[in-house]
């Protein structure tokens, strides 16, 4: 690690862990009864959108604070946005919904530590970035695919 790299501190990372916690809380409500399952899905659709979204604009920070970032990194943090309000169409226009759009939000952030790899051979990251960005995209991709599964 270089003089210009900071290392994640307990904080962020602990912060990181609890933002897990929501997505969880709501695949446990939606077990609770088939009138709640319904809720649960729309609910947890919200907050993997909301994350994904948010992972692009982490993407896009990372862009701008680097001189060293990679030409594709603004084009690849726009995507998690885009794909989730496509993910949202469907039901939007009363077609089959929330499943396929849980699936396709779990399996993009299941898939979103590649991009991190991919930013790592370019600039460098914060020491312990792609570890903790593995462990959150496995816990909220899995949670996320986890609600199509009740």
């Amino acid at each position: 690690m270089s003089d210009h790299a900071t290392p994640i501190t307990n904080q962020a990372r602990w912060f990181g862990y609890a933002g897990l916690a929501p997505q969880f809380f709501i695949l446990l409500y939606a077990t609770q009864g088939a009138e709640n399952l319904w809720i649960g899905q729309a609910a947890g659709f919200g907050y993997a959108a909301a994350i994904f979204s948010f992972l692009g604009g982490v993407w896009w920070g990372l862009g701008l604070n680097n001189p060293k970032a990679p030409r594709w990194l603004f084009g690849a943090a726009v995507l998690p946005s885009l794909i989730a309000v496509a993910a949202f169409l469907p039901w939007v226009w009363g077609f089959e919904w929330p499943i396929p759009s849980l699936i396709i939000l779990g399996l993009g952030l299941l898939a979103s530590p590649l991009v991190d790899h991919a930013i790592a051979r370019h600039m460098e990251l914060p020491d312990g970035w792609l570890k903790l960005r593995t462990h959150l995209s496995t816990g909220l991709g899995l949670s996320t695919l986890a609600l199509c599964l009740l």
